[in-house]
């Protein structure tokens, strides 16, 4: 813990309260109810923000609470919403609400400079409340696109001290977009009773170290009983490939769970050469059934759980602006837990064959797709 205390620069501190919300509507009833409750703050950030029914429901919010005088911010990765269009950011500032796009060529000059992006989804309220997770703002999110519904995405609500780091991510983020800085409120006071641990690691390309490729060696590593990472893309660098072949070899149940369906055929063709390898390797991989799985959740024993924005790829170890948060907590390990057995039930278990089994130009396909995986 003291390794990824130090990765990540934030405190590991106790006293907090954290509440899974399974998929997207319980997900967007929990954030809108929050502001709707806001008296002095909000703060919004998400990579992708779009124009639908959700998109609509998202701004009225704001608008609402920005004329009752609560201050409001919004911010938005540029390359994740590039068809925003100019009249939602209008209608919001025209409203009160502070809204500005985050972009990277600020501060990065090179040709792959739009290959940065701020993948956060982070809202605040007040300075006492904050949800994290793996949620957009898109109907798609709520299981309207057909291909893909339903979606399986995992947010999570926090309270408590560590709600103080989660904002000062935002803060940050604000200060690179607008150089200026929102307000903040003093941390909130640790909560009664016996409340959990946790930690916020944020990650991303200005990093001095690559810490989102070594936030999940630190996790994997930690393990003795079993590690379970869901994830949608499945494209890991050799460190990490690394750490998960350590841990089968001392015991650990090591687990992945995937997608059966697709939303990138590149990557889900590179993926395929990357479970494949994992397989051979003792890791059980497995694909979710139902519809397209998005939830990023990692889960160390019956000890620790991490929900946040990161992927198992090298676009979150280092090309994103990412956040996890790492819980400490026996009881709340047994809940993601008991979500993701669910999860596993309703999942197939990838074999060693499906490589073998697939057509020539497939195989082919798949290794080309791998030659990318560097900025996938």
């Amino acid at each position: 813990m003291l390794a990824l205390t130090r990765l990540g620069g934030m405190p590991f501190v106790g006293g907090n309260s954290v509440r899974t919300l399974v998929n997207g509507d319980a997900t967007f009833e929990a954030i809108l109810s929050a502001i709707d409750s806001a008296r002095d703050y909000v703060f919004v950030q998400f990579f992708i923000v779009r124009v639908d029914a959700l998109g609509q429901m998202l701004r009225d919010a704001l608008l609402a609470r920005a004329a009752a005088g609560v201050r409001c911010y919004l911010l938005y990765d540029s390359i994740g919403c590039f068809d925003l269009p100019h009249s939602y950011v209008d209608t919001l500032r025209r409203g009160g609400v502070e809204v500005h796009p985050f972009a990277t060529h600020r501060k990065f000059v090179n040709r792959f400079q739009l290959n940065f992006r701020n993948h956060r989804k982070i809202v605040v309220v007040d300075g006492n409340r904050a949800f994290v997770g793996g949620h957009n703002v898109g109907v798609e999110y709520l299981g309207a696109n057909r291909r893909l519904s339903p979606w399986r995405d995992t947010h999570i609500e926090i309270r408590g001290p560590v709600v103080a780091s989660i904002q000062y991510v935002f803060a940050e983020d604000w200060h690179w977009a607008t150089q200026t800085l929102p307000p903040l409120a003093a941390p909130p006071e640790a909560l009664p009773g016996d409340a959990m641990h946790c930690l916020v690691v944020p990650m991303g390309p200005a990093d001095k170290q690559e810490t989102g490729s070594l936030f999940f060696v630190g996790a994997i590593n930690a393990a003795h009983e079993r590690v379970w990472i869901t994830t949608p893309y499945l494209i890991p660098d050799e460190a990490v490939i690394a750490a998960l072949k350590l841990a089968v070899m001392r015991g650990v149940d090591v687990r992945i769970l995937i997608p059966c369906r697709r939303d990138h055929y590149v990557v889900f063709e590179a993926s395929k050469l990357y479970a494949r390898d994992l397989i051979d390797a003792g890791v059980k991989v497995f694909r979710y059934r139902p519809g397209f799985l998005h939830q990023k959740v990692v889960l160390i024993d019956r000890i620790a759980a991490a929900v946040g924005s990161a992927n198992l790829d090298n676009r979150s170890f280092r090309l994103n602006f990412e956040i996890m948060v790492l819980t400490v907590d026996r009881a709340f390990a047994d809940e993601v837990g008991a979500m993701l057995d669910a999860d596993f039930a309703q999942a197939y278990e990838v074999d060693a064959n499906e490589y073998r089994r697939s057509p020539a130009w497939r195989r082919i396909a798949m290794h080309v797709a791998r030659l990318f995986a560097p900025i996938l």
